[in-house]
Parts: structure tokens; sequence; C-alpha cells
């Protein structure tokens, strides 16, 4: 796409829940999605994975969608995950998010069963037809269990018009040029991978979905001006610090790791939501290392 309307640094936040009642903190929400636009954030995207879309009842779902873009107000483009289990919880979501104000929308394969290329395509094509947005699908074979490869991906498109973007987290980073060739650039393509961020960049990706803006926000913004600004050897002393970083709270899981983050940096947000545990106390003081670390480096003015 020439003008994607969606690039650079793409922030989640987390969804926060009360430590007292379990209950959707939309204050704190409020507060730490401001905290996101502030640092300069290109983008945020909420309800996704980083979010815990799927440990939300649906009234909690909509609160979430109209509180975090009520927040931004337009100052950024905003991204909502929609993904349901079913087609119709997909449309019904697409249409609250197009509702509320949203600039995009982006559809997880969210399955119990495998479902066939049939089926896929019918699933997008409903989500898509629901709105008018702009629709990214999401290919993260490590969560959905569903692995489309840049072929699958491209085919989709080509029958489903508004389906322009494509959120890669596979890891392949082969797979970023390869969108981009086989759809003959018309599909914008998205590394959601954090360890793979720079060459993703490298690869083509015009975004960067990523839940390290919440806690690292400088870090995640220098590292994206050094690879577009063609400044290669900033760029990969950036990575060098920041990838310990990017690995752990991958490894750990994010709802897990920034809440430990945001704990750590009197930011609370309360803790997952079960089935999920809090990162354990021993991960917890490897985190605050790394916090620490990042937060006295030179390499970045974290007050910036």
């Amino acid at each position: 796409m020439a003008n994607p309307p969606l690039k650079g640094v793409i922030a989640y936040p987390i969804t926060p829940f009360d430590t007292v009642t379990g209950e959707v903190d939309l204050a704190a929400l409020s507060r730490l999605t401001e905290d996101l636009v502030a640092a300069g954030s290109h983008a945020v995207a909420p309800l996704g994975s980083t979010g815990e879309s799927a440990y939300l009842r649906e009234d909690e779902w909509d609160a979430v969608c109209e509180t975090t873009l009520q927040t931004v107000a337009k100052r950024v483009p905003t991204l909502v995950g929609v993904s349901h289990w079913s087609t119709e919880g997909t449309v019904r979501r697409a249409r609250v998010a197009a509702r509320n104000g949203a600039t995009a929308i982006m559809v997880l394969p969210q399955v119990y069963w495998q479902l066939t290329e049939a089926e896929l395509e019918r699933h997008y094509a409903a989500v898509a037809a629901a709105t008018d947005l702009p629709l990214m699908l999401y290919n993260n074979p490590g969560t959905s269990g569903v692995d489309l490869r840049p072929e699958t991906v491209v085919a989709l498109a080509r029958k489903i018009p508004n389906l322009t973007m494509v959120k890669e987290s596979s890891g392949d980073v082969a797979r970023f040029r390869a969108i981009r060739e086989l759809s003959d650039g018309a599909l914008s393509v998205y590394n959601g991978n954090n360890p793979v961020a720079l060459d993703a960049f490298r690869s083509g990706a015009v975004g960067w979905c990523t839940a390290s803006p919440c806690l690292v926000p400088q870090w995640a913004l220098e590292l994206y001006a050094a690879a577009t600004g063609g400044d290669d050897e900033r760029a990969d002393a950036i990575l060098a610090e920041l990838l310990p970083f990017l690995q752990f709270i991958v490894g750990y899981g994010l709802p897990r790791a920034i809440k430990a983050g945001l704990r750590i940096q009197d930011r609370g947000a309360g803790y997952p939501r079960t089935p999920l545990l809090p990162l354990p106390d021993k991960e917890t003081e490897q985190l605050q290392e790394m916090l620490d670390r990042l937060s006295a480096h030179p390499l970045v003015d974290s007050t910036a």
C-alpha cells in the first residue's frame, strides 16, 4: 500500500484489573493508554493477547474498547483486536470497534477446530464486510495454533478488498518480503515478533506491533527511528541492548511480564486474570534488573 493507515511503533496496552474485585479498572486503563500516547507511540492497539482479550466478558470487552479509543481521541491511529471464537462474535466486536472510532481492526483466526481454506475465507470475508474499516490479518501460530503462510494470506487478500494489512508473528523473517512480493506490494506487513524487530524493518515491515512501549517506550521508538533512518550501526547497538528484555517479555508471557514491570515502575495495573498467574518473584527480580539497566543506559535518554 502506498499510504498504509498504520506505521511505526504500534503499542499494545494491557488490560488492568482491580486487585480487590478482579474487575476491569477503566481508570487505570485510561491512564496507561494516555502514557502510551504521551510517550510518542505511533499507534495504539488494544484487545490483543497482551490485553487478555480472550479472558474478558463481552461487556468488559466493549468497555475496554470504548475507554481506550476515547482516551486516544484520534490523536494517533488505533488498531482494535476483534478476534473471537465465532464469526458472529468477531463481527459483533468489529462493529463495536467501528462505532467507537477505530482506525482499523485486527483478526486472528482464534479457533478450536482447525479451519479449512473455505472456512477461513468465509470467516474473514464476513468480518471484513461488517464495517468499512481496513482489516489486518494476524498470523500468530504460537497462540492460535494456525499458521497462515504467505501464499494463503495473499490468496485471501485478493478476495477481500479491505484486507490490506498483515501482522506476521511467526518469527520467520523471510515472510515479510514474501508477502510483499506475492501481493505485488498491495499488502502492508507488520511485525508482531519482538526479537526480530530490526530484521523485520530491514525486510520491508512498515510497523512493529509491540508491548515494549508500556515499559521502555523510548527504546522502541529509537530502534524504529534508527532502523528507518538508515543508521544501521545505531540500530544494531540499540537492539543489542534491548534484545534480552524483548526475549524475556515474550518468553514469560506478555500479560505476566508487562504487569510485573508496571508494578516495578509503581504504575500498578493489577495482575493477570486466571488461569494466568503473576510473574514469579525470581523472574520479577530479573525483570527489574533489566529495566534498571535500560533506564540508566546512555544509549537512550529515558526522560526524553
